[in-house]
């Protein structure tokens, strides 16, 4: 059986990688990694522990990715770090420089869990995985802000063009600057093949019209749970996801929708740090 291969945001979720919250992420400087407070360690890991629990609910195996990294507070979003494709994975270099080398750690976990390198980002080229958004199997939007360049875009058409994959560069805003985090999946999540959970006061005009050209139902995030992430939310399989507690009216329209909607509690690991359910995990193979 193959161990690998996650180009889609929705098949269902069969193999991903997580890391528990850790002393780097307890002893994190909030004003130094732009995070809302300093977090509970005993708490985030228990709310971790939940998040965990309930991918394996849904069948996932869940891969722990327990290389320490002192001084790297973000590690534990591991959806940044690389994206896994049909051949493997593709490594990719962090926009933000504190993140920097846990590529390398992120690589070395991989290759123990039997996925090969593909591809690994280069020389200036910067991309991060929350800028990345597998449309379709062979379609990849890639948001073009501070945390993935031009040249990561073209490094990333280098590795994927070859498996028949097309990159779509979607530019984002400014907002509120280099300093804060925002990535193309701040503002989408798919929840089903054609399903999209949207933000539009932030995301560029051709883009919203390429979703409707291919046909996506759109669901508008209230304006209201955008803070609070109400965008950020991880499909565990066609309207099936995951999703961060404390955003009732986004959840009333994806149930609308005829999502089924499982959520975990995040005041530690989630809101003090901007990272979702989606950032805290790296999907190895779906389908």
């Amino acid at each position: 059986m193959k161990q690998y291969g996650s180009q889609s945001m929705v098949a269902p979720l069969r193999r991903v990688l997580v890391r528990r919250p850790d002393e780097a992420f307890a002893v994190a400087d909030p004003a130094r990694w732009h995070y809302t407070g300093r977090p509970d360690l005993a708490l985030a890991q228990a709310q971790h522990d939940a998040l965990v629990s309930v991918l394996r609910a849904a069948g996932a195996e869940v891969i722990d990715h327990p290389e320490p990294q002192p001084g790297r507070a973000d590690a534990i979003f591991v959806h940044d770090p690389a994206i896994v494709c049909d051949a493997g994975a593709v490594i990719l270099s962090m926009g933000k420089a504190l993140r920097r080398g846990e590529e390398a750690a992120m690589a070395r976990r991989l290759a123990e869990v039997g996925v090969p390198i593909h591809y690994t980002l280069h020389d200036g080229a910067r991309a991060e995985g929350g800028d990345l958004l597998w449309l379709d199997h062979d379609t990849l939007a890639a948001g073009l802000g501070f945390r993935t360049n031009a040249e990561g875009v073209r490094q990333l058409e280098e590795a994927l063009t070859p498996l028949g994959v097309t990159v779509i560069p979607v530019p984002l805003p400014y907002y509120q600057g280099a300093e804060a985090c925002l990535h193309l999946q701040s503002l989408i999540s798919l929840v089903d093949e054609k399903v999209a959970l949207v933000y539009p006061a932030l995301l560029p005009v051709p883009f919203w019209q390429l979703l409707r050209e291919r046909g996506f139902q759109i669901i508008e995030l209230p304006e209201e749970e955008f803070q609070s992430m109400g965008c950020n939310v991880l499909a565990l399989a066609p309207k099936k996801c995951l999703a961060l507690e404390g955003n009732p009216r986004t959840r009333h329209l994806l149930e609308a929708a005829g999502c089924e909607v499982a959520t975990y509690p995040g005041s530690e690991v989630s809101f003090k740090a901007e990272g979702g359910p989606t950032c805290l995990t790296r999907p190895i193979l779906r389908g």
